[in-house]
């Protein structure tokens, strides 16, 4: 699983022109799901990935260093599915999605994803629509953009 968190001022999910998860500040995370995020024995892995989003020191102390940790800022969490996180763009112009978990497989494991992240921050987690074309908005924050991917862990 591959992660793109972006800490923001504000970000939204609109659907076919309708509102469908709002944050203020806190991160925006995109996820991306491979194949091997399906298998059983790289859960552990996900897991150990997403434990890093409450407390990752990405938010400003009082001195203006990055040293606050989400849990500590009191942001949320907005969680965005993306499965162009796996686009192979090394052949042609045309980016391949071959590395994608596909979406009969990806959707449960997405669904599983957002509640492992709700546990890590009840009531502080939104969500996009999992395979909706989205309308995603975002102020970013710095910028401060964070890559996470769940092989390194």
């Amino acid at each position: 699983m591959r992660l793109v968190v972006q800490r923001v001022r504000e970000a939204s999910v609109t659907v076919g022109g309708e509102s469908v998860a709002a944050i203020g500040g806190g991160v925006l995370v995109l996820a991306g799901m491979g194949h091997a995020a399906a298998q059983p024995e790289t859960w552990p892995k996900i897991e150990a990935a997403l434990a890093k989003l409450p407390v990752l020191r990405i938010f400003p102390d009082d001195h203006g260093h990055m040293n606050v940790s989400l849990t500590d800022y009191g942001g949320e969490i907005l969680l965005v599915s993306q499965f162009t996180l796996y686009a192979d763009c090394r052949k042609g112009r045309r980016p391949s999605f071959h590395l994608a978990c596909p979406p009969d497989i990806a959707g449960p494991l997405f669904e599983k994803v957002l509640t492992a992240t709700e546990k890590l921050l009840p009531g502080r987690v939104r969500s996009g629509i999992f395979a909706a074309d989205m309308d995603v908005a975002l102020t970013n924050w710095g910028p401060v953009t964070i890559l996470l991917d769940s092989d390194d862990f």
